[in-house]
């Protein structure tokens, strides 16, 4: 399922607000820079899994958050984003 590169972006920011406003931003980048070596493999466990999980979720935010994840650069970006949320919050 392949989306732009707007909307990579627009999820990115939406997952990196979720995480931000939820208060798990040490623990989101602690697991995201351990395991962003292997993106790639994790994205592919998400798609064999997708059947089940998505009779619980929204299918489409699940795929492209799946798809975000196959490039080891986007999880670079979702770092950075979590990073730049949090500093932001912490002058308001």
């Amino acid at each position: 399922m392949m989306t732009s590169v707007e909307q990579q972006e627009i999820t990115i920011k939406d997952i990196a607000n979720k995480i931000v406003s939820h208060g798990f931003s040490v623990p989101a980048v602690f697991f995201l820079e351990m395991i962003k070596y292997l993106s790639f493999f994790g994205s592919q466990v998400l798609v064999f899994f997708g059947p089940l999980l998505t009779i619980f979720i929204n299918s489409q935010s699940y795929y492209n958050f799946s798809f975000i994840l196959e490039d080891r650069k986007n999880v670079e970006k979702l770092l950075l984003e979590i990073e730049k949320m949090e500093a932001q919050n912490k002058w308001i």
